[in-house]
């Protein structure tokens, strides 16, 4: 394909890649509060549209017309920015997240849908682009004039700081086994066996650290509605209310997305050895279309087990959370890392 044909299809993957986003956050909180529901033994919403299927467009509509309020003493540039930035990284994390290998339409035309599939170094792509997504909310709580808000954002960017360094470590265990940065070449290493199995402490510490960063229950510490009337977001309405609720969906999406592709085999089929021999047709190897649909469904089994999390976990004390993060996850990550290497430089 020539030049003028590539940027095109990269604008048109990424505009795709964006609407699947706004639409899978759509309804992520539409599962959220249908599996919290049955938890709780209650029905969940279930009358705009067959089984509760329009209540997020119902919501959109319902936040788009919302008034919208600016502080009076806000920095107002900054009160309108903050959500943005809170939004945005959430979504650029995406670009090298593999959903599919390379699907061949005919002899000239191939679509690798890895948006930015030549990154090799994804992994340190990922953890620089998660760690700015803290501004907006730090900031946010800063343009709003508010102490409640204030609040909160300091301790988003504490907490960030506590978990951010175990998350990092058991990322650092993972390249230490798949020996590269390459999120492709991790999703390839796994066609035999999921890392999952060979990093099972590493696996947990990230989705641990990962919802943390996320700031999901029991972690939502930065919008404890109890002692900080929610937080950060106190001051915000409407549509600026709106990306800060579509950033936390959006995260959640992308913690799932990431745990899929690094412990999980990311887009290649579940029981590895046995479809791949039993049921070739059924290997992403034969069929490349199905390495979506199964990254697709192992996201899914992920998000609900967040939802599970939540459901059955209180929320954390602050200065416990602090503790758990300092003296207990990240002396665990160092003995992990240091375990990994050590079971790697013995067997060469």
């Amino acid at each position: 394909m020539d030049l003028g044909t590539n940027i095109f299809v990269w604008i048109v993957h990424s505009v795709v890649l964006v609407v699947i986003l706004l639409t899978g956050f759509a309804y992520t909180t539409l599962l959220e509060r249908r599996v919290v529901a049955r938890f709780q033994s209650r029905v969940g919403p279930n009358r705009a549209g067959p089984y509760g299927l329009l209540q997020p467009l119902a919501d959109g509509i319902k936040l788009i017309f919302k008034e919208e309020v600016v502080p009076e003493r806000a920095d107002k540039l900054t009160f309108v920015l903050a959500p943005i930035m809170a939004a945005v990284p959430a979504v650029v994390v995406f670009a090298v997240i593999p959903i599919g290998g390379v699907i061949r339409f005919s002899e000239n035309f191939a679509l690798n849908l890895t948006l930015a599939p030549n990154i090799n170094v994804g992994i340190l792509y990922i953890l620089a682009i998660t760690s700015i997504s803290v501004y907006g909310i730090v900031l946010a709580g800063w343009a709003s004039n508010s102490k409640y808000s204030m609040l909160g954002s300091l301790r988003s960017s504490a907490q960030m700081i506590s978990y951010e360094l175990a998350m990092g470590l058991s990322l650092v265990a993972l390249v230490v086994v798949a020996g590269t940065l390459d999120l492709n070449s991790i999703v390839d290493q796994q066609k035999q066996i999921w890392f999952f199995f060979l990093q099972p402490v590493g696996a947990f510490i990230f989705m641990i650290t990962a919802m943390s960063e996320a700031s999901r229950a029991p972690f939502d510490i930065p919008e404890a509605e109890q002692e900080l009337t929610a937080g950060y977001n106190t001051e915000y309405s409407g549509m600026k209310f709106a990306l800060f609720y579509m950033a936390e969906y959006v995260k959640m999406i992308m913690i799932s997305a990431l745990a899929v592709t690094f412990f999980f085999g990311g887009y290649r089929e579940p029981l590895p050895l046995f479809i791949t021999k039993a049921i070739p047709v059924l290997s992403v190897d034969n069929t490349p279309i199905l390495g979506p649909v199964y990254f697709t469904l192992k996201v899914i089994l992920l998000l609900i087990s967040q939802v599970w999390v939540r459901a059955t976990l209180p929320r954390f004390r602050y200065d416990r959370l602090m503790q758990f993060g300092w003296k207990l996850l990240l002396p665990l990550s160092l003995a992990w890392v240091m375990v990994t290497a050590l079971v790697v430089l013995i067997r060469g």
